[in-house]
């Protein structure tokens, strides 16, 4: 069957929650929102379709069946909002649209549901963690989430994303250079000067806007140095976070 979840049937989808092997559906999330002038509204999503997408591999070796739900593309983005084309949501109405499909894919059959994510603002991350719980305690659906921001796990990633300037900057910008070549704008790419300034730090402090936090262009870290090459390798790092998560809860 075609692993992405809507491209197949609704007898396809019967067919394998009947088989007997464990169905999982990954649900990227990611938001609508600027990063900088080279990279798409929609880096977010794209990053989090690559790690569910480099994924499979390794889950169709465990046995496990997996699917890749339709990405939800909207989340809380309040420090971009500034910017033309950021669509921010409340964490309420992106919490409720989180655990609606987690209740449709229970009472269904699915094992277990996997989050992709790769929106890092802090407010949809507290909402991830809170609709995880929620609905691991309410549903009894076991959920991988990988939480990239915690320090464990941030260590296995870049050494840019470990200091926290890094939205639109060489971790992110490598990570759509890999899989979304054709939507880097490598003109302005080349013309965005190193910002090492620290998100993390500025949230910290009380920085409410990418601007406040030093991201007048609503980019951080270094852009220039991106490739496809650490795309490829960051994607198999994150990919393998999310089936070690998965495989934990099933």
């Amino acid at each position: 069957m075609d692993p992405a979840f809507s491209n197949n049937s609704w007898p396809q989808i019967e067919a394998a929650l009947k088989s007997g092997a464990r169905c999982v559906a990954i649900l990227p999330c990611g938001a609508t929102e600027a990063h900088g002038k080279h990279l798409p509204l929609n880096t977010d999503v794209i990053i989090s379709e690559g790690m569910a997408a480099y994924a499979l591999p390794a889950l169709e070796e465990k046995g496990i069946v997996a699917l890749i739900l339709p990405s939800l593309a909207y989340a809380p983005a309040e420090y971009a909002a500034a910017f033309a084309g950021t669509i921010s949501i409340s964490e309420q109405a992106a919490a409720a649209v989180i655990f609606d499909i987690a209740k449709s894919l229970k009472a269904q059959g699915f094992a277990c549901l996997a989050i992709a994510n790769s929106h890092f603002d802090p407010a949809n991350v507290k909402m991830l963690r809170e609709v995880v719980a929620r609905i691991e305690a309410e549903l009894q659906l076991p959920v991988a989430f990988p939480d990239f921001t915690r320090r464990k796990l941030a260590q296995c990633l870049t050494e840019e994303f470990q200091s926290g300037a890094c939205h639109a900057g060489q971790f992110e910008t490598s990570l759509v250079m890999a899989s979304r070549p054709e939507l880097v704008d490598e003109g302005e790419r080349q013309r965005s000067a190193d910002n090492p300034a620290s998100l993390t730090e500025a949230f910290s402090k009380g920085a409410k806007t990418f601007a406040e936090a030093g991201g007048p262009q609503a980019y951080f870290g270094y852009p220039q140095q991106a490739s496809a090459t650490e795309g490829v390798q960051t994607y198999e790092t994150l990919a393998a976070q999310l089936v070690e998560a998965i495989a934990v809860k099933l």
